[in-house]
């Protein structure tokens, strides 16, 4: 059932003909929903609430937002569980009373027993139910890409449950549509349990990348590259898993999920005291990081003579990872917004983006007044923007091309490829270690100016270079 939303209303008639609504990466997406629709016909969409009072299980998915006023302070925040609350009300309206509920929304810590449940059981009572909501919470584990079906279904999860029973029901449902075998579920005592553990498991995460962002910064100060220093890190099978940050984190999860933890803490347990202080700085360095990468734009091009407001950008990567579509708080977001604050003209590409709907839609995605445009100057006419599609029509007359993700085709680009599109020598700022020192030194060669995050020991290239070309006059 999707809600009747404005937002999303309009998935319902395209899941009802067995079309997907979005556009995966994944082509076991659409070959699932194509299936169960048209060919095991056990699969329907609508928008009417009067189909949960059929429901054996339901699967709640309701988007829950954390609200940022001001970009850099989480902590002037809060977390929009307006729909959330609106759903638990008619859920307990209409679901018979043997009906599970599962919540799988990445919530404030305390929501399903402190917010789901409240609702729930004053609803049973002005029915006349007398028996206890069978409520649960597992959040969902899943990762955009290629092989996003199989990271649903084959990954660990956890769950738990206000009750012995609703903690043996969602464990029996779980082991019937995950490979429980070979990922074996984790059944905690209490929801909060579940619910923290989705919030601590994402933070950790975030905070590890921010971590970088501070040595990001040593490093481009003092000739080292970052790169280098983190594979040789990797070796250590304790730190395999260290990350180089890029343009900031993005996705839905890791920008919010600290967030959520806080506004909980003081708005659904009532404490006043300030005991978080890693996990709101970790999301506030994610969140900015990319202006940084604008300044190296800005020195980049003035290094050939040139400014930020009188130059034309080419920015190669708008999702928030490598190989997927999604755009979600990505990092580019940021460094477009920045650049036509500072008067630049800007195009941009990536394979797997046709439009970027946080720019086209700035007036009403994510939500009316949300949009990061908020944040910036001079952004009312990029509601004009359009992806260009065509990479060579992206470069031609460029200025300055940032590489800001780290997707296949871009990797593959030779400079020259790159300095023949663009028709000149041009500021080139690496945002993801996508360049190599020899790709380095083959721009320099080519009269480009090179930076990149975390990438100080450019400037040692940029030197043998210039030393060569004046041995050689």
């Amino acid at each position: 059932m999707q809600r009747p939303s404005t937002r999303s209303y309009w998935k319902i008639p395209m899941f009802n003909r067995g079309i997907s609504p979005v556009e995966a990466e994944d082509p076991e997406v659409a070959i699932l929903i194509a299936r169960s629709v048209n060919e095991q016909k056990n699969m329907i969409a609508t928008y009417t609430y009067d189909v949960l009072q059929l429901a054996d299980i339901l699967v709640v998915d309701v988007q829950c937002d954390y609200i940022k006023q001001d970009l850099g302070n989480l902590r002037t925040g809060y977390a929009d569980i307006s729909a959330l609350e609106t759903s638990f009300k008619v859920i307990g309206q209409k679901i018979p009373p043997e009906c599970l509920v599962l919540i799988e929304t990445t919530v404030p810590p305390g929501t399903t027993e402190y917010i789901a449940y409240p609702h729930i059981k004053k609803a049973f009572k002005k029915r006349d139910i007398r028996t206890e909501p069978l409520l649960a919470h597992s959040y969902e584990r899943v990762m955009p890409g290629k092989e996003y079906v199989r990271s649903v279904r084959d990954f660990w999860r956890v769950c738990s449950g206000i009750n012995k029973e609703s903690r043996k029901r969602v464990s029996r449902f779980l082991s019937d549509v995950l490979n429980v075998e070979q990922y074996p579920l984790t059944v905690l005592d209490r929801p909060i349990e579940s619910e923290t553990c989705k919030i601590v498991e994402n933070s950790y995460r975030a905070t590890i990348l921010a971590f970088i962002d501070e040595w990001s910064l040593f490093s481009e100060t003092n000739g080292v590259d970052l790169l280098k220093v983190l594979e040789a890190i990797k070796v250590r099978p304790t730190h395999s898993n260290i990350l180089f940050p890029g343009p900031g984190i993005g996705g839905y999860c890791l920008p919010k999920d600290g967030g959520l933890g806080l506004w909980a803490y003081k708005h659904l347990m009532g404490f006043e005291n300030d005991i978080f202080k890693i996990t709101p700085q970790a999301i506030n360095i994610n969140d900015t990081r990319a202006l940084h990468a604008a300044q190296l734009v800005r020195d980049c091009l003035r290094n050939m003579g040139k400014i930020v407001a009188a130059s034309q950008i080419c920015l190669l990567g708008v999702s928030y990872r490598e190989d997927v579509g999604d755009t979600r708080y990505s990092g580019s977001e940021i460094i477009i917004r920045k650049l036509t604050e500072m008067g630049a003209d800007v195009k941009a590409h990536d394979p797997y983006v046709r439009h970027w709907w946080e720019l086209e839609k700035q007036d009403s995605y994510p939500g009316t007044g949300l949009s990061w445009s908020r944040f910036f100057r001079n952004q009312e006419h990029l509601i004009d923007f359009r992806m260009t599609e065509n990479l060579e029509e992206c470069l031609k007359g460029a200025d300055a091309a940032v590489l800001a993700v780290r997707h296949q085709q871009y990797l593959n680009i030779s400079p020259e490829e790159v300095v023949e599109m663009a028709g000149a020598p041009l500021a080139i700022v690496d945002c993801f270690g996508i360049l190599d020192d020899e790709k380095i030194e083959r721009y320099f060669r080519l009269n480009c100016e090179v930076k990149g995050l975390g990438r100080g020991h450019i400037n040692r290239i940029k030197d043998r270079v210039r030393k060569e070309k004046m041995n050689r006059i």
